[in-house]
Parts: structure tokens; sequence; C-alpha cells
């Protein structure tokens, strides 16, 4: 039987409309170029808020021993280590992108962790993992860089034992219109000269600035994250809406 909703042979990446199968390469290519810088790129694209935001979002993940966490899309590890620094259980860091894994493997052992932690070169559309084996599920700036972002969803749902919480931190939609002229001037006016000149390529950078505006808003995430089969799903804005965490739980 013919689905009633075809999958679409375009996806976006940014403001670009591109083959389905090449998204994935590009993106990957995106974060290649960055690695080396991606932390100090990170903190000059939020103004140093994105510490605060990651924050708050370990805050809601809640770390308990005994608890496993898997960090999908986890980059140089942030989620990871504060899961690990605040008492949580094992944590296994996965990422699609090897270099970004290699990152997070050398400011591990800069940290001196060693123990709870293990690496996981995977795609999050399609883990190579048994059902129900975390009790949390974590993507920190991660999902608006995946093609097919309900895939993601349900594979986080799958992988998360019943009572276990999902947990998404991304740049969202901005709720303070006053906010917006010099939103947009810092997104698609500095962020590009700042990729210019400290990590050598304006190019990526646009491309992450335009990704936060493909992203769905927090009320299509949530309904999207409903659909996966997600209960009580809510949301919290931070920073004016520039970036929202949402959860939900498998019950």
């Amino acid at each position: 039987m013919m689905s009633d909703n075809p999958t679409p042979k375009t996806v976006d990446f940014g403001f670009r409309s591109v083959p389905r199968e090449a998204k994935k390469g590009m993106v990957r290519a995106v974060f290649e170029s960055v690695a080396p810088r991606y932390d100090l790129m990170n903190d000059l694209m939020s103004l140093g808020l994105q510490r605060v935001w990651k924050r708050i979002f370990l805050d809601l993940l809640a770390p308990h021993r005994g608890e496993r966490l898997l960090d999908l899309a986890g980059g140089s590890g942030d989620i990871s280590f504060g899961w690990l620094r605040r008492g949580g259980g094992a944590a296994l860091l996965s990422d699609i992108n090897p270099a970004m894994l290699a990152i997070a493997r050398g400011r591990a052992l800069k940290r001196g962790i060693v123990r709870g932690l293990d690496f996981l070169v995977a795609d999050a559309e399609a883990l190579p993992l048994p059902d129900r084996t975390f009790e949390r599920v974590a993507i920190a700036f991660g999902l608006r860089n995946c093609t097919d972002k309900d895939a993601v969803l349900a594979e986080a749902r799958r992988v998360l034992r019943p009572g276990g919480r999902f947990f998404c931190l991304e740049f969202s939609r901005l709720q303070v219109a006053a906010l917006a002229p010099a939103y947009d001037a810092w997104s698609f006016g500095v962020l590009p000269r700042l990729g210019r000149f400290v990590a050598r390529d304006a190019g990526s950078y646009q491309y992450l600035a335009e990704s936060i505006r493909t992203f769905p808003d927090q009320e299509t995430l949530a309904a999207m994250m409903r659909d996966a089969g997600f209960a009580r799903v809510g949301f919290r804005n931070l920073t004016g809406g520039i970036v929202a965490i949402h959860s939900g739980w498998r019950l």
C-alpha cells in the first residue's frame, strides 16, 4: 500500500533545498571543518549563553546514579561530561561525525574522565542499540542538523526504558518581536564574519545560522514528539525563545 505522504526527495540545508541523500555528507563536512574551533565558536556565537543554557538543561536532566544517558549528536561532550560530573550513571556519547568524537575524547582525557563514558559513531536516525536501554536520552543543538527528525525522535523513544525521559535543547523561534532585528543582524551579519576570522570558514557558519531559522518552532516540535509516541510533552523557552528545551516521557 502506498503512503499518502511519500518521503520528499529534497530537504533543507539552511535556506537551500538539496537532494535528501546528500544532506548527511554536507552536514558532516560542516562539522569536520568547524571541529577544531567548535567550542570557541559556540561561545562567540552565543555570547557565552550556551554555557548557561546547558547548565539549565543538565538541571532538568537530573543526573542520578544508576541511570544511564544516551547523548545523541553529543559533539565535543559537554552534556555527557556534565552528566557524569553531577553524579549520573554511565553515559554513551554518540555522534555521526568521527571528527567531533575525537575532540570529545581528547577533552575527556584532559578532564581525567576515563570511567563511565563510552563513545559511539552512529547515525541518530538509525541507532545500533537495543530497545529499552536508557533512562535518559538527550540531544543538544543537534536535532536541527539531522535529515529525518521524525526518525531521530522515534529512535530516541525506542531506546528509552518505560518511565524514561527524552530532552532536546535546540535553537527555536524567538518570542520577543523587539529583539528580532538585532537577532537577525547578529545571525546573518556577524556570525559568518566570525566564522571567517576565527574558524576560517564563513560558509559553515552561514549554514548554521540558516539552519536555526528552518528548524520547527516550539509547538511544531512538541507535536512531532507526540506523534513519535512521547507522553506529557512540554517545553521551556530560554532567552526569549532563542532556544527551547523540550521534554517527553516514554510511558
